[in-house]
């Protein structure tokens, strides 16, 4: 009984090392002839990789997705799209609930931990509305992708829409059009529309989707107040994703205009378009309607912001979440006016809150260090293309100039490993290996004044 215990994993840990074995599930399906196109097995590395890429939703992919795979090794990783999407936890309770298995106290704490919720009442309620809601707008997306991609590539063009609309919601940023991402489609409004709508809707997170419709609920159709009703966190997010969008368009518009490399040749509804659309999909998501390696410096060097901050919590993007960045903000304002509590929408934020964003951006920061140092140093690339990967890959956006495709067995460890690292985030992988129960200090310290900045 008592080692029964000691090994008993915590809900943290549980959730992490579902990731793992799916990871290597889906490795060992890629892994097998039947899942590539030639017939003929791709290195265990690259599957590996592709797996990891899939699950964690970056979107690297050391070979093209669209002549690689295999019908069926596609079906294995838009699965793997899936359920990094929704998460290891949510599939799983999805299950249990598909089988009308009663869920006990400790599923309904895995459910609150994977979607960092504040209560334990309703999970089962709200993971049926989840699924639901995914699937229903992964639908949408997938019928609206059809009416440009089955006049174009026939009866493919079904499998062509259901797969990218997967992947837009999910944020993975993985085609299988060919080796250039959206950048035929540039200038065509509807799959510009659409994948921009569905990157959103997956990005700013379920706990916002159900706040928003609760509140447009209890309006009954009164539009009046209908933010102040909003919970903080869903403020918080709406907020920032909004401004993050159009100031990032502005930026891009503004970089690129006169870059005939990107939208310089462009008319101005175009240019407008191509700068919405990178700036949407540079926070997470990965699709790209222009070359990244032919972006100005200045737009590039916004790209890596971008790419840091993500999307928003409990979604399905990544990098270290708008709410996140918001709070360090607001944080550092509250320093600079000499006020003694963070507060936004005059509510105070607590400072363990404060305590966790600080610890989610220096550990963030230090991985993306740590990947780019070690990276540079085993591919011997230049130092922005090993910016930019490091970046996209520790944020779990999979954008790239290209460095990917030609990196050895060394660098793509290190990329795989960045991957996971920025898919389950820095304070989990911590948590699930602090083995204290009670971190609370039972004497406390002097303290003493020290000069900081």
């Amino acid at each position: 009984m008592k080692i029964s215990k000691r090994f008993k994993l915590s809900t943290t840990q549980i959730i992490l090392f579902g990731f793992i074995i799916a990871i290597l599930i889906g490795s060992l399906l890629l892994a097998l002839p039947v899942s590539s196109a030639s017939g003929e097995s791709v290195s265990y590395m690259d599957a590996l990789f592709t797996a990891t890429s899939s699950i964690s939703v970056t979107g690297l992919m050391t070979m093209p997705v669209a002549t690689t795979w295999s019908i069926f090794g596609q079906v294995v990783i838009l699965i793997m799209i899936q359920i990094g999407g929704l998460g290891v936890v949510s599939i799983m309770s999805g299950i249990m609930i598909g089988f009308h298995h009663k869920m006990g106290i400790r599923d309904r704490i895995l459910i609150q931990d994977a979607f960092n919720l504040n209560t334990l009442s309703g999970l089962g309620e709200f993971i049926k509305k989840v699924f639901i809601g995914t699937f229903f707008i992964e639908g949408i997306g997938a019928l609206l992708y059809m009416f440009v991609f089955v006049p174009e590539f026939g009866a493919k063009g079904v499998w062509i829409s259901i797969f990218n609309s997967v992947s837009a919601f999910c944020n993975a940023g993985i085609d299988i059009i060919g080796g250039d991402s959206l950048c035929g489609y540039t200038q065509n409004p509807m799959i510009n529309t659409v994948t921009i709508i569905l990157v959103i809707l997956g990005g700013i997170g379920f706990v916002v989707w159900w706040d928003v419709l609760r509140v447009l609920k209890e309006s009954k159709g009164r539009k009046k107040n209908c933010f102040r009703k909003l919970t903080l966190r869903s403020k918080i997010a709406i907020s920032a994703s909004a401004f993050l969008i159009v100031t990032g368009a502005l930026c891009v518009l503004a970089f690129e205009y006169n870059n005939p490399a990107t939208i310089g040749n462009y008319s101005l509804g175009g240019k407008i378009q191509a700068s919405l659309f990178q700036s949407v999909t540079t926070r997470s998501a990965g699709f790209c309607t222009i070359p990244q390696q032919n972006l100005t410096d200045s737009t590039a060097i916004l790209s890596l912001l971008f790419m840091f901050i993500g999307g928003s919590p409990v979604g399905t993007a990544g990098g270290i979440k708008t709410v996140t960045i918001a709070v360090l903000i607001a944080s550092a304002v509250a320093t600079i006016r000499n006020k003694d509590e963070v507060s936004m929408f005059n509510r105070a934020i607590p400072q363990k809150a404060v305590n966790k964003a600080a610890a989610v951006m220096s550990l963030s920061l230090a991985i993306t260090l740590i990947s780019m140092i070690v990276l540079s140093i085993v591919t011997k690339a230049d130092t922005f293309s090993v910016m930019y990967e490091a970046v996209s890959a520790s944020t779990t956006v999979g954008f790239s100039r290209g460095l990917i495709s030609t990196i050895n067995i060394w660098g793509k460890i290190i990329v795989i490993i960045t991957m996971y690292l920025g898919r389950i985030g820095p304070i989990s992988l911590l948590i699930a290996f602090n083995t204290r129960k009670d971190n609370k200090n039972i004497v406390r310290n002097p303290k003493e004044d020290i000069s900081v900045g």
